[in-house]
């Protein structure tokens, strides 16, 4: 009986210091958006969803993340969906979307709408968000800069951490070096346009998770 008592003061003492840290659940972060998030034309491991996974645990903080990226999903339709993506709980979120707004030529004021909502139930309760903007494929430059004002404007409003412009790291590579980061279709990134686009995007998830509770981003 005395190593049967030891054993349960052993265990009740692991409790009230939090339990075993190995023991304890990975954030969840819900990574909501359209193909981008998805994974399109990638094979499985090669989306954003796997590799910046990977990244996170060789930074130190593994996490689990729930793909929820839809291919072709505007703003909108992840104005109806956010609240279903939620109910399977998510400790953080990170929101992707607007992409395919620009391509329909939807008005930027009616894309911030719809993210603003968006935004809005994703952080209901104080739920940490990060936002990741686009860069318009327009060619006057006046429409490149009413797309670029939503992102900042937007992170302000809610509070939310901003990552501006998700091809930043490959728009930022000598134009004879951008067509291996791009799939045939000169949209979606390949597979080392992914990896070179989470090296850019890891820290701003890094600091995600490390706006929740310590209990829930240590490991």
């Amino acid at each position: 009986m005395t190593g049967r008592r030891a054993f349960l003061a052993s265990a009740a003492a692991l409790a009230l210091a939090g339990g075993p840290v190995s023991a304890r659940p990975l954030p969840r972060i819900l990574a909501f958006g359209d193909s981008l998030t998805a994974g399109y034309g990638l094979a499985a491991g090669e989306g954003l969803v796997p590799v910046l996974s990977d990244w996170l645990a060789e930074h130190g903080q593994p996490a689990r993340i729930v793909n929820g990226g839809l291919s072709g999903e505007t703003t909108y339709g992840g104005r109806v969906r956010i609240g279903w993506s939620l109910r399977r709980g998510a400790d953080a979120v990170m929101v992707e979307l607007g992409g395919n707004d620009m391509l329909a030529g939807f008005p930027p004021a009616q894309a911030e709408a719809n993210l603003d909502a968006i935004l809005t139930r994703a952080g209901a309760g104080g739920r940490p968000v990060l936002l990741v903007g686009i860069r318009s494929p327009a060619r006057d430059r006046a429409t490149q800069q009413e797309w670029a004002a939503i992102w900042p404007r937007l992170a302000r409003r809610h509070g939310t951490l901003l990552w501006p412009d998700l091809y930043a790291p490959i728009a930022a590579l000598a134009p004879d070096r951008r067509g291996a980061m791009l799939q045939a279709d000169g949209l979606h990134p390949s597979a080392a346009g992914v990896r070179l686009i989470v090296q850019a995007l890891g820290p701003s998830v890094l600091a995600l998770i490390a706006r929740l509770p310590a209990a829930r981003r240590t490991l």
